[in-house]
């Protein structure tokens, strides 16, 4: 009996976790159309997402703010591209069709990729500019025979908190393998990526993937005893989303030291 009673209390936590989950997604939804309804009052004026509006036949495009210690709110502005060799121009516009910039060809970082093509990824970091608006972005890519393909993102200005709370923190604080991270949620934060580097030669000996806890226990191996290191953690609202892309609003903390005891 008394098993029983215990499956059925871990099968109730279950549900209600997956629920909670539920409910934070199905109200970031609800947010998000709200916002979309906001800017396009009439059926009539609102594009309509058949298909992803972030993708055109030569790539993928996305835009959104970051949220960053020691420097102004920024527009994160990408493009990637197995067909790089066929652009001659990609030119970014304001909802106003405004120029607001244009990529540079020169500069990109290659993502090679077993069994598939390389990408091409052009990154460019600007400074929200005070004339920057609610509403659909675009990206216009020239090839070298002339033509044009369109992409679009639609970004709400709006911005995400960061991290705060950050367990362990502190240059004097010493720790034991394993070592697990901790940290306070962020308010419309639902995933986080954290970033551990030697604080010595500021090399990376640890990324998570996408996680959507506030905690995290760093794996075997990737840790020295004696060592010396700080980490941080980058908060996203979003994981993927038609309308507003790999994700909309995104912080990164602040970075946290601790040592590793011997």
């Amino acid at each position: 009996m008394l098993i029983c009673l215990n499956l059925r209390f871990r099968q109730a936590n279950i549900i209600n976790t997956k629920c909670e989950t539920m409910i934070k997604h199905v109200a970031t939804v609800l947010m998000l159309s709200s916002l979309f309804m906001i800017n396009a009052l009439y059926a009539d004026e609102a594009p309509e997402l058949k298909q992803d509006p972030h993708i055109n036949a030569l790539g993928f495009f996305d835009i959104h703010i970051c949220n960053w210690p020691q420097r102004p709110n920024y527009f994160k502005v990408l493009f990637n591209t197995e067909k790089y060799q066929y652009i001659d121009s990609m030119s970014v516009y304001t909802p106003e069709d405004k120029l607001l910039v244009t990529l540079d060809k020169t500069k990109f970082k290659t993502l090679k990729r077993k069994y598939r093509p390389d990408k091409r990824i052009y990154i460019l970091d600007i400074d929200v500019p005070e004339f920057a608006t609610t509403g659909w972005y675009k990206i216009d890519v020239k090839t070298k025979n002339g033509k044009s393909f369109q992409a679009k993102d639609y970004v709400i200005m709006s911005r995400l908190e960061r991290v705060s709370k950050m367990t362990p923190s502190g240059e004097d604080i010493e720790v034991r393998l394993p070592v697990t991270l901790q940290w306070k949620t962020v308010p419309g934060a639902y995933y986080y990526r954290v970033f551990v580097r030697d604080a010595w030669t500021d090399e990376l000996v640890y990324s998570s993937n996408t996680i959507e806890k506030n905690a995290i226990r760093i794996p075997k191996n990737r840790l020295e005893t004696g060592g010396y290191y700080y980490w941080s953690v980058n908060s996203r609202d979003l994981n993927g989303h038609i309308l507003l892309g790999d994700f909309h609003m995104g912080s990164m903390s602040e970075k946290a030291f601790f040592n590793v005891a011997d």
